[in-house]
């Protein structure tokens, strides 16, 4: 086992940062601890890192029990949000920092700078300051930095969160390509569900300073285990349980219920069918690579139906028309405040 959290709480006075979390990450895999701002997720890493002590609990580092071992012994490469490059320092230097420390010999430490400048394709920019580098290049020696000195351990806190939506996607890519050549145990805290579904073999969903659901990509967002699962992972309409647009074969209505329905599960008609229920066309929006269609149902609720381009331009739908609409699937879950 790579990493191994027992029953791991940390509180700041009356602020219960990590509630008694307990997870596994797989030797040589890729974990994304995934969650909105104050779920705990930043904590737990630091806290497997060695940057802050858990409360209760123990944190095991392949095999062994690091709960109370600095971070020096803990053998980890961590890389920050905002880079923490040496401005002083050339790229190469900066890459050779822990290994010089470390005092390896130079031969060795322009061998394995050269390795890692060709691993995260920067050959050619070893003697260049940080100054002198894009955002998204410095993001990338820092991850050779962290890399350098072959950490048993990777831990990215938010590393791509400075960035333009276009770079983050590139390092995203480079990111996954990166861990199959290194295979190093890797767990990455982000807010972004695409890129933990990008890039990691598995997501922690933590909420509130809990792990509300562990899986895959797929497992998480077709099988949420609770309705902040769903409502966190992709767009989804919350409505009432006696909405017309859940066949009623499917749904025994309760006051207390909620139907969680994603965009592109919504079936759009033009014509009356069994199980449909009639819409308006409120707003027509269109994003390029597919359509966006806000409908206002018959019961007055409001919901966003996805549709691909060829849809729409069979189905050829105006603002304020009369439509017809039915879900292909969808989930119950008690009724849940959306916050």
């Amino acid at each position: 086992m790579g990493i191994a959290v027992e029953n791991v709480s940390k509180q700041y006075g009356s602020f219960r940062a990590v509630d008694n979390v307990s997870l596994e990450v797989q030797t040589g895999s890729l974990v994304a601890l995934l969650g909105p701002s104050g779920s705990g997720k930043s904590t737990l890493l630091r806290m497997i890192a060695g940057l802050e002590a858990p409360d209760s609990g123990h944190i095991w580092l392949i095999g062994e029990d690091a709960t109370y071992k600095s971070v020096q012994e803990r053998h980890i490469g961590f890389v920050f949000q905002h880079y923490a490059l040496f401005k002083h320092l050339t790229v190469r230097q900066n890459i050779a920092f822990a290994l010089e420390i470390r005092k390896v010999p130079k031969a060795r430490i322009q061998a394995r700078v050269d390795e890692l400048l060709e691993l995260v394709q920067l050959r050619g920019f070893g003697e260049r300051y940080p100054s002198q580098l894009s955002g998204g290049q410095r993001q990338r020696v820092a991850l050779a930095r962290a890399l350098a000195v072959q950490p048993r351990i990777l831990l990215l806190d938010e590393p791509f969160g400075a960035l333009d939506a276009k770079v983050r996607k590139e390092l995203r890519a480079g990111l996954r390509k990166l861990h199959e050549e290194v295979h190093v145990t890797t767990v990455l805290v982000t807010h972004d569900q695409e890129e933990a579904m990008e890039v990691a073999d598995q997501i922690v969903v933590m909420n509130n300073g809990r792990v509300e659901q562990v899986g895959s990509s797929a497992e998480i967002y077709d099988q949420p285990a609770s309705p902040f699962v769903m409502s966190f992972i992709g767009p989804v309409n919350v409505l009432p349980s006696n909405t017309g647009i859940l066949p009623q074969r499917d749904l025994k209505p309760r006051t207390n219920e909620q139907v969680f329905l994603r965009p592109h599960d919504i079936v759009i008609q033009t014509n009356p069918a069994e199980d449909t229920t009639p819409a308006k066309v409120d707003r027509v929006i269109n994003l390029g690579w597919e359509i966006r269609v806000e409908l206002v149902l018959k019961s007055g609720e409001t919901v966003t139906a996805f549709l691909s381009r060829e849809q729409f331009n069979q189905l050829k739908i105006q603002e304020d028309q009369r439509v017809y609409v039915k879900s292909k699937q969808a989930k119950v879950f008690p009724a849940y405040a959306m916050s």
